[in-house]
C-alpha cells in the first residue's frame, strides 16, 4: 500500500452548532471555530472533518442541503468558509467536507423544479412512484419512523425519502444528478479542502421498487466514476459513512487499486449493545458483551491486510458518548474516557475523535421529550408511545442512545453556558461543565485531554503504530482487552480492563518500558497484575 498522510493523520469531528458561537446568537458558526483552532493545533489533529455547514432550512441539522455551494446563514459566510480553510491550512489542518448526497433538502431547487410537474426537465431528478391501490408504492421505510414514501398532492405521484420527508432522495441512475454532484464536489476541491466525508454513501445505488437501499448493485461503478471526476489523483482524503459494511465490501471500496474511497466507517462495534431480530432497533437495548466487542473489533483490524484501511471511531454526532454509554461517567470518567482512547488510538487505521471525547464529556440525561430537540428521537418516541411502549423506558432509551447526548455545546470553562455562547444557547448545556471543560483539561497535566495529545504524538512518532500488525490476545478474562503491535523486531502489548471491578491477569511477556497509561505508574507492568478499574496501559515487550 502506497503511504498516504491521512493514514498516520488523526482526524477531529465538528459539530459546528455545537463547537463554539462567535455572535452571542446561541448557535455555533465558522468564525467560533476559527478562535479555536489554535486550541486543535495544541491537541495535534491533522484533519477537521465538518458537519454540514451549507445553506439548509435546517430539518435535520443541516443534514438537508437546499444549496450546495452556499453557506448556512446562522453559520456565517462564503467569506468566512475561505478563511477557516486558509487559517487551517496555515495550521496543517485540513477541512474534511460533509459530503450529503444520497438526498437534498425539499427547499433545494432541483426539488422545487421537480415537484412542478411529472414533465419537469427537473423530476428524474429524485425518485417518484405511483402508488398502489391508493396506498405506498411498497413497504420501504424511512430511517426516522413510517414510510419512506410521501404523496404529493400536486402531481398525485410519491415521492421517495429514506429519512426525513423534507429530505427527498436523489436518483442517481439519472447521469445529470451524477454530473451535478461531480460539479459541485469539483468547486469544494477548487476551495482548497482536504477531502470529503460521505454521507449514507452506501444508498445512492438504490432499485426502490425491489426495495434494495444499502450496497446496490451500482454502487461501486458510481463511486469510481465519482473518484475518477473529481479526486482521483489529488491527495484528498475520503470516507464514506457505510452502515451496512462487511470487511469483504470494505476492501471493495478502500482497496487503491479499485480507485474508489481512502477508508470507509464501519459500524459493526456499534450495534452490540441493541436487541437484534424482527422489528429491533438500536432503540432497543442490551447490555454490552465485552467479548463480541473484542471479537469485531480485531476481525475489523486483520481481515483488511493491506487491501483496505480503518477508520476508528467511538462516537460523532449520532452516537451517544462513549464514557457514558460503555464507560463509567462518573466514578471512574477520567479513567474510563482514558482507556477507551487507549485502546482506539493504538489500533492499525486513521483514528476519528468527537468534539468534546478528548476532554471527557458526557451524556446529558433528559427528564421529558419536551427537552429532545432530535428529529429522529422525537419520531421515534411518538411512533413507539402509540404503539403501547411507556414513557420511563422511551426515555430511559432516548438517554442511552439518543442523538442530542453528543450535540450539546462544547464546555469551554466555567463562565455561563460553559464559555460556548453568551447568548441562550440552541440546546441544553450539560449542567457539569463547571468541572468538565477544556480550561480545567489545559491546566491538569494528567487530564483526559494530555492522554489523546499523547497519544497522536505516538502515532507520529512510531511507524508501528500506523503500520504494525495486530494480534488479539485470545486466553485473557473476558474483560480484559489485550493486544499486540508488531513491526520489524518491535512489539507492543497494549492491556484494557473493560470493567470498574480490579481484575487479576499474568502479562504474557516482560515488559520492556511503559510508554502509555492511564494511571500514574513508575513501574513497568511485568508479570501477574492487577488491574485496577478501567486501567490501560501499552508497554514494549
Amino acid at each position: 500500500m502506497k503511504k498516504k498522510w491521512w493514514q498516520n493523520a488523526v482526524v477531529y469531528q465538528i459539530y459546528p452548532r455545537s463547537f463554539q458561537d462567535s455572535d452571542g446568537d446561541g448557535i455555533g458558526d465558522l468564525k467560533g471555530i476559527i478562535q479555536r483552532l489554535d486550541y486543535l493545533e495544541e491537541l495535534g489533529i491533522d484533519a477537521i472533518w465538518l458537519s454540514p455547514v451549507y445553506k439548509s432550512p435546517n430539518d435535520d441539522n443541516g443534514y438537508d442541503i437546499s444549496d450546495y455551494e452556499d453557506i448556512m446563514a446562522e453559520f456565517g459566510t462564503m467569506a468566512d468558509m475561505e478563511r477557516l480553510i486558509e487559517e487551517g491550512n496555515k495550521r496543517n489542518i485540513k477541512m474534511i467536507m460533509d459530503l450529503v448526497v444520497n438526498h437534498t433538502s425539499d427547499e433545494h431547487a432541483w426539488f422545487v423544479e421537480s415537484k412542478k410537474s411529472k414533465e419537469n426537465e427537473y423530476r428524474d431528478y429524485y425518485v417518484w412512484r405511483d402508488g398502489k391501490g391508493g396506498e405506498v408504492p411498497n413497504g420501504l421505510r424511512s430511517t426516522f419512523s413510517g414510510s419512506a414514501w410521501e404523496f404529493d398532492e400536486e402531481t398525485g405521484q410519491y415521492f421517495l425519502h429514506l429519512f426525513s420527508k423534507r429530505q427527498p432522495d436523489l436518483n442517481w441512475e439519472n447521469e445529470k444528478v451524477r454530473q451535478a454532484v461531480y460539479k459541485m464536489m469539483n468547486f469544494w476541491i477548487g476551495k482548497g479542502v482536504g477531502g470529503f466525508r460521505m454521507d449514507v454513501i452506501d444508498l445512492i445505488s438504490k432499485v426502490p421498487d425491489q426495495e434494495i437501499t444499502g450496497n446496490g448493485p451500482k454502487l461501486h461503478e458510481y463511486l469510481q466514476e465519482m473518484n475518477q471526476a473529481t479526486f482521483g489523483g489529488k491527495d484528498l482524503m475520503t470516507v464514506g459513512e457505510t452502515w451496512g459494511a462487511t470487511p469483504e465490501i470494505a476492501k471493495l471500496y478502500s482497496n487503491p487499486e479499485r480507485h474508489e474511497l481512502s477508508m470507509v466507517f464501519q459500524f459493526e462495534h456499534v450495534g452490540l449493545d441493541q436487541e437484534h431480530g424482527e422489528g429491533k432497533d438500536k432503540w432497543d437495548l442490551k447490555p454490552l458483551n465485552v467479548a463480541e466487542l473484542k471479537k469485531v473489533l480485531s476481525k475489523w483490524q486483520v481481515s483488511l491486510g493491506n487491501e483496505g484501511w480503518n477508520s476508528l471511531f467511538w462516537n460523532n454526532h449520532d452516537l451517544p458518548r462513549i464514557v457514558s454509554r460503555w464507560g463509567n461517567d462518573t466514578v471512574y470518567r477520567e479513567q474510563s474516557a482514558k482507556m477507551f482512547a487507549i485502546l482506539l488510538h493504538m489500533m492499525k487505521g486513521t483514528p476519528y475523535i468527537y468534539q468534546g471525547e478528548e476532554i471527557g464529556m458526557t451524556n446529558y440525561p433528559i427528564k421529558d421529550i419536551s427537552e429532545a430537540e432530535d428529529i429522529e428521537t422525537i419520531n421515534m418516541y411518538n411512533e413507539r408511545l402509540a404503539l403501547g411502549f411507556s414513557n420511563e423506558e422511551l426515555i430511559e432509551s432516548i438517554n442511552a442512545k439518543g442523538r442530542d447526548n453528543a450535540r450539546t455545546p462544547i464546555q469551554w470553562d466555567n463562565s455561563a453556558n460553559g464559555g460556548f455562547t453568551t447568548g441562550t444557547p440552541w440546546l441544553h448545556v450539560n449542567p457539569n461543565y463547571t468541572e468538565i471543560n477544556v480550561e480545567n483539561n489545559l491546566k491538569d497535566p494528567r487530564s483526559v485531554f494530555y492522554t489523546y495529545k499523547k497519544l497522536i504524538e505516538l502515532r507520529k512518532k512510531n511507524d508501528l503504530v500506523v503500520w504494525g500488525e495486530y494480534e488479539l490476545l485470545e486466553d485473557t478474562p473476558e474483560e480484559i482487552f489485550a493486544y499486540k503491535r508488531t513491526l520489524d523486531d518491535e512489539t507492543w502489548l497494549v492491556v484494557a480492563n473493560f470493567s470498574e471491578t480490579p481484575t487479576q491477569w499474568t502479562l504474557p511477556a516482560e515488559g520492556k518500558e511503559l510508554i502509555i497509561s492511564n494511571y500514574d505508574r513508575s513501574d513497568v507492568p511485568t508479570g501477574e497484575q492487577i488491574l485496577k478499574p478501567y486501567e490501560a496501559f501499552v508497554i514494549r515487550i
